[in-house]
């Protein structure tokens, strides 16, 4: 049997990204959309809809990174499937802190 082989040298980068209520997908420049709930990035889905739409294109497109957020998603994190690493500990300091500061 033989199985596809991902080769992470040749990472396509992101043409586009679309956030909705509840999901993030992005064009990348070799046609494919990746599509992944915002719930795998707790801090996306803690954002209001105008800090989410507050992003920018890191790397030449190789992520993308949301400001008000301090949220970075990588391209090559998208193609395999791997929710946001942050630990609860720190994402319940960062989300602490955003409460203090409103």
């Amino acid at each position: 049997m033989t199985s596809s082989v991902i080769d992470l040298k040749d990472i396509p980068t992101i043409q586009s990204v679309e956030i909705t209520g509840d999901t993030l997908s992005v064009d990348l420049v070799d046609g494919r959309t990746i599509a992944v709930p915002i719930t795998w990035y707790p801090r996306l889905l803690q954002g209001s809809a105008e800090e989410r739409q507050d992003w920018r294109f890191i790397g030449n497109g190789a992520g993308i990174h949301w400001n008000q957020l301090d949220e970075d998603i990588s391209v090559k994190n998208l193609i395999l499937g791997q929710p946001s690493g942050e630990s609860q500990k720190s994402f319940q300091r960062w989300l602490s802190q955003r409460q203090a500061a409103n």
